[in-house]
């Protein structure tokens, strides 16, 4: 180092020096650091607000060269420093780093994705040789040091001999060194532009910042923006590798949105209505670390062409965190977390996956029912438990994932079957559908007023035209059409409903005991509704010690939607509304859909009723006395029917009986008249669980 260098850091220290004698606020800080013994956190935080107003040159020098600034300042402080505070064009993601932001401190912002182990890296060794009796020390430095002056740095040769060639022993307890570890940091999934992979950057931590982060964390990182010389042969090659040498790490995860609501947004207030499961339940951390989450899983499963994505792509637009995926394109471990080697050190490391990422957030699967079994059976403890354990490669780890679930998916068939139970149709495992706090099925119907609206909304959408757009300009990917899609003046803009939600998340309702009461006498009713059910109703999900959590979620989201901090009776009936749609498919309402298979079947009826008037005649019974069986009552005598037509079945060793004689011995043993027992026949061959054929039932 030349002269006039080293009298230009010394001025540049000077000045320093005067900065921190002038503030006065940092000599408790300095204090404590010197003193302390055991310093867990040993940097000075320098506020560049402070240092800008009285010492603009120094601030602008920090954004452009770094390393001489910090240089300076550690001189003084002998002590690590760092910096907080507006960066202004400095503020970037791993997007915008260019060449242009080689050497300067810039604050750099996005989410961790990967991170490595902490590994000792050697500062200063210390040699003894044994013939000479003479103690050797070596200091190291490289590029990825904050005080080397060159990228080189310092040779990295470790000593084995002396100048004369005697051998050196290597002294490890006196010697010094620093805890390192690298990161990977990628930008901000809600920011990344549409259709291109997110950037990232590698990150450096040292000393006390190493441990302070996990994959899945959103941080700002505080660093100089350096360059790597690639080597190849012992040449260096055209291309270099950048990094980012953290200084400080602010994690932001437990920051609220700088969101506030003005007036009009307090009156907008009362006319919106959201989705509970953008707004969430209330977690509870209990005294013995058991958590319960309050993240509401939904699961929409219906025919092709009902909205299901859009509905998706509506959440992802309106979540403040959210990602998005496909059950095609993800695995059980690129939703959950992996382990990877990485190709320089050869060391493994931990990579998030879609689930840890948005953690507080939401992740929306679209066609969930393409995935495979083995990787929906990864999600269950995400779901349920809110994390996410790796014990894998020799690593323990456990990440948080406290996530809310947003799937959508096909049924088995397709389409929806109405002849088929909903457990047919879904074609999911219970362990998993329980973990679901709301499943609807939605079905294409036909109906001649909905597909008007339908047909109306899509042809005005493909009509529209932005004023400023050219002739023959293409339409950018997911441009608002706020001329169509919010014609209603009282629709309330996705700006507003962000910052509505934000806030309306940061409430925690508490349960009233009327409320606790409604919702237990709810939760019973469900338990033995389920348990006495006869077949006219069937549920989607099965009823377990998890719908009694499902409705105190939804109860809390209502309440939190209403920005109310006490769950009161109006929210448990909404809750239970939400649960009593959710749960149960009515057959009637099946039925009704399929308007032209219902008229086909009461043709099909008419011919069954000519057969049995005429096996009656041969019975010598009066045709007079013969009841219609469509006119026949049998809600309340299905179920002793059906009881006895199995033990019949069951005695007789058969798939198959003739009808006079099944008829006889139903009648003998339940007293049922003969169109009392055709009306229950007719109602169990729409149910496809028996087939009346030729004077022959058939068991399905």
């Amino acid at each position: 180092m030349s002269v006039d260098e080293d009298q230009r850091l010394r001025d540049i220290q000077r000045q320093y020096v005067e900065y921190l004698e002038e503030s006065g606020s940092y000599e408790d800080r300095i204090k404590e650091i010197l003193s302390s013994q055991v310093v867990v956190d040993g940097r000075l935080l320098i506020d560049l607000d402070d240092l800008r107003k009285k010492y603009p040159l120094r601030s602008e020098a920090l954004a452009l060269s770094a390393h001489d600034e910090v240089c300076a300042f550690t001189r003084a402080l002998r002590e690590y420093a760092s910096a907080l505070g507006s960066f202004g064009a400095g503020h970037l993601t791993p997007r915008s780093l260019s060449s242009s932001h080689l050497g300067g401190l810039l604050c750099v912002e996005g989410i961790v994705t990967r991170i490595s182990l902490v590994r000792p890296k050697v500062v200063k060794s210390v040699h003894y040789c044994p013939t000479t009796g003479k103690t050797l020390e070596r200091a190291y430095t490289d590029s990825t040091d904050i005080l080397s002056s060159t990228i080189a740095g310092s040779s990295g040769a470790y000593p084995t001999t002396d100048e004369d060639g005697n051998a050196l022993q290597t002294e490890f307890g006196l010697s010094s060194y620093k805890n390192h570890q690298t990161l990977g940091l990628q930008e901000l999934p809600e920011k990344a532009p549409t259709g291109q992979l997110p950037r990232s950057v590698d990150v450096i931590l040292e000393n006390d910042l190493v441990d302070s982060l996990k994959p899945g964390d959103r941080v700002q990182i505080i660093g100089v923006f350096r360059c790597l010389p690639g080597k190849k042969n012992g040449f260096t090659t055209g291309t270099f590798k950048t990094v980012l040498i953290a200084t400080n790490v602010i994690c932001r995860d437990i920051e609220i949105s700088g969101s506030a609501l003005d007036a009009d947004d307090i009156l907008m207030c009362k006319k919106i209505s959201l989705l509970c499961m953008l707004l969430g339940g209330v977690e509870k951390v209990l005294p013995n670390g058991s958590r319960i989450r309050g993240d509401i899983n939904i699961l929409l499963i219906g025919d092709p062409s009902v909205a299901k994505s859009q509905m998706l792509r509506y959440v992802l637009k309106t979540a403040p965190r959210a990602i998005t995926t496909t059950g095609r394109g993800s695995s059980g471990v690129g939703l959950t977390a992996a382990v990877t080697t990485d190709q320089e050190t050869g060391e493994r490391r931990l990579e998030a996956g879609a689930m840890v990422l948005a953690d507080r957030g939401v992740v929306c699967i679209d066609e969930f029912d393409k995935m495979t079994d083995m990787d929906r059976t990864a999600i269950h403890e995400v779901m349920e438990q809110g994390r996410v354990t790796i014990s894998k490669a020799g690593i323990h780890a456990r990440l948080n994932a406290r996530c809310s679930v947003l799937a959508a998916a096909n049924p088995v068939f397709g389409r929806y079957d109405p002849f088929k139970p909903p457990m047919e149709n879904i074609g999911l495992q219970d362990s998993l559908l329980s973990r679901f706090d709301l499943l609807f099925v939605l079905l294409d119907t036909v109906d001649v007023d909905s597909d008007r609206k339908i047909a109306d909304h899509v042809v005005r959408v493909h009509r529209y035209r932005d004023p400023n757009e050219e002739d023959g300009a293409v339409t950018i990917i997911d441009s608002e059409l706020r001329e169509i899609f919010h014609e209603d003046k009282n629709d309330s803009p996705p700006n507003f409903i962000k910052k509505y939600v934000e806030i309306a998340k940061c409430i925690k309702p508490t349960l009233t005991e009327e409320s606790c009461e409604i919702i237990g006498e709810e939760y019973a009713r469900l338990r033995s509704a389920d348990w006495n059910s006869t077949g006219d109703v069937a549920r989607t999900q099965p009823v377990t010690a998890r719908a009694l959590e499902t409705l105190i979620r939804l109860s809390c989201a209502h309440a939190k939607a209403r920005l109310s901090k006490i769950v009161n009776k109006q929210d448990a009936l909404a809750a239970i509304e939400l649960e009593d749609t959710n749960g149960n498919v009515d057959s009637e309402d099946e039925a009704e859909n399929q308007e032209t298979i219902e008229e086909s079947s009461k043709k099909d009826k008419k011919t069954k009723r000519i057969r049995v008037n005429s096996s009656q005649e041969e019975e010598n019974v009066t045709p007079s006395m013969e009841v219609d069986s469509s006119e026949v009552d049998v809600s309340s005598k299905i179920g002793a029917f059906k009881k006895e037509l199995m033990n019949v079945f069951s005695a007789k060793h058969a798939q198959s009986l003739d009808l006079k004689e099944l008829k006889s011995q139903i009648s003998e043993k339940t007293g049922m008249t003969s169109g009392e027992i055709m009306a229950c026949i007719d109602k169990m061959s729409d149910e496809n669980k028996i087939m009346l054929s030729n004077d022959t039932v058939y068991l399905i």
